[in-house]
């Protein structure tokens, strides 16, 4: 891997809209050091999500996507989401691990799923430095910056944290559900990142296209949307969770024939979200 990341800038008029895929990533560095097969790292891919929103730059949006999986560092958590269990050794500064991180699933994976280990040893300081050094803290800079350039340029940002979900989403999560998992699913931390104007276009749009979605259910969003968005400052960040099955086979990652759908879908939306932060720019 020479690079950690695809950042594509606007190819049309740009507008305050930036849109990353962290856990798109396919390219499993040669030192990852793994202990399970890969098709079961696989299952932590967001695979294809980049490729669903290609027609943002095409919108006037800026899109930015890792390269690396989310199972060997995770862009979307913090610095300090990191599980001390995982290492040889103590971590020069304050961790701060969540909920997640504790079964295994912070900065750096330590289990593939409940009770599966990636590693048959512990990572070193070392490697995991590398592996923030390398990966993490270049996609960051780039997002930031893009983030930064619209907000001076525009006087806001508005930010589409972009991922997919698996379809027993309800049940990896232990959550009983009385409804089926929603096609779509927008995170807004509660209302708390994003402007609900905003939010309620995307899903009015997504249910005209015949979606179903849903908003906070089961996923709210998580630490870099938090970080991001910031309404009282015109900053608005909004995740969306697109269900794999409908547009590709879960077990193989490969594109079935509802992809091409998607991405037209995805590309109207696009234009659309492109128009109203333009008349909601400076």
């Amino acid at each position: 891997m020479t690079r950690p990341f695809t950042l594509t800038p606007p190819t049309a008029p740009a507008v305050a809209l930036v849109c990353d895929s962290p856990h798109s990533g396919t390219s499993y560095p040669e030192d990852f050091g793994h202990a399970v097969p890969r098709e079961l790292l696989r299952r932590g891919e967001d695979t294809h999500v980049e490729a669903l929103w290609e027609a943002v730059p095409a919108a006037g949006g800026t899109l930015l996507a890792a390269h690396f999986p989310r199972t060997y560092i995770d862009a979307n958590r913090t610095l300090e989401d990191l599980d001390p269990a995982l290492l040889d050794g103590p971590w020069p500064t304050p961790l701060d691990p969540g909920e997640k991180t504790r079964l295994g699933f912070g900065l750096v994976w330590r289990n593939v799923s409940a009770g599966v280990p990636i590693y048959d040893r512990a990572l070193t300081v070392a490697e995991v430095r590398h592996r923030i050094d390398r990966y993490y803290l270049p996609y960051h800079a780039a997002l930031n910056a893009s983030i930064e350039q619209c907000a001076a340029r525009f006087g806001g940002v508005w930010h589409l944290n972009l991922h997919s979900m698996p379809n027993d989403a309800y049940q990896r999560l232990q959550i009983a559900s009385p409804t089926p998992l929603a096609d779509f699913v927008l995170g807004d931390r509660d209302g708390s990142t994003c402007e609900p104007a905003f939010v309620d276009l995307v899903e009015r749009e997504l249910r005209a296209c015949g979606y179903t979605v849903a908003r906070n259910d089961p996923y709210k969003g998580v630490q870099l949307i938090a970080r991001i968005g910031q309404p009282a400052r015109n900053r608005h960040s909004l995740q969306i969770e697109i269900r794999r099955p409908i547009y590709m086979d879960e077990a193989t990652r490969e594109r079935h024939a509802g992809f091409a759908a998607v991405q037209r879908d995805l590309a109207r939306l696009a234009q659309t979200l492109a128009a109203y932060v333009k008349d909601r720019s400076a």
